[in-house]
């Protein structure tokens, strides 16, 4: 995958420029640099990461993919397993993320605390069930909707796929805090 198949991935859930985003799990960055593109100058985006190494590696990246385009950026050394004190958030992204955690409840909880009524909870995710040492808990698309609603998000629903050559198809969906 290049940066067009992330661009792919993201744009139909980033309908307008501009917001206050969280990324939980953004490693180096490379969605990161998809939803700075998609979100622009008037945006800001909340980056978190458990590897310093990556957020440094990721805030290159950036300004070196947006310049003076990039959105103000926020680059947290943080576990997004753990609450952190957030301004109210219009989207949150967790791009190859949450298929690290097991139990994903607590955390989608947490983010659905950090959105504001309305605001929207971007995944994207490979399209199975069963994982491998590298992907441990894939979640399908049919297992996001009734996971999605269960942790009290509404109105999921598909954005885009592209074939992977890993799990065969990662996909895009979003799901909206109630409001």
């Amino acid at each position: 995958m290049d940066h067009s198949d992330h661009l792919y991935l993201l744009k139909k859930g980033i309908p307008t420029p501009g917001g206050v985003w969280g990324e939980f799990g953004s490693g180096r960055g490379a969605f990161t640099r998809a939803l700075a593109e998609l979100i622009g100058p008037g945006g800001e985006i909340y980056s978190l990461d458990r590897d310093k190494n990556a957020l440094r590696s990721q805030a290159q990246a950036v300004e070196a993919r947006c310049g003076e385009r990039s959105p103000k950026m926020h680059y947290l050394n943080h576990d997004y397993t753990r609450p952190l004190d957030l301004p109210p958030l219009d989207g949150v992204l967790m791009a190859n993320a949450l298929h690290f955690q097991r139990d994903k409840n607590p955390v989608l909880k947490l983010i659905r605390g950090y959105l504001h009524a309305g605001g929207s909870l971007i995944v994207v995710e490979y399209n199975v069930d069963r994982g491998n040492t590298w992907v441990p808990h894939p979640i399908s698309y049919l297992t996001w909707e009734s996971m999605a609603q269960d942790g009290g998000f509404e109105n999921t629903r598909f954005l885009a796929a592209r074939p992977s050559r890993f799990l065969k198809e990662i996909y895009a969906a979003v799901s909206f805090k109630p409001g």
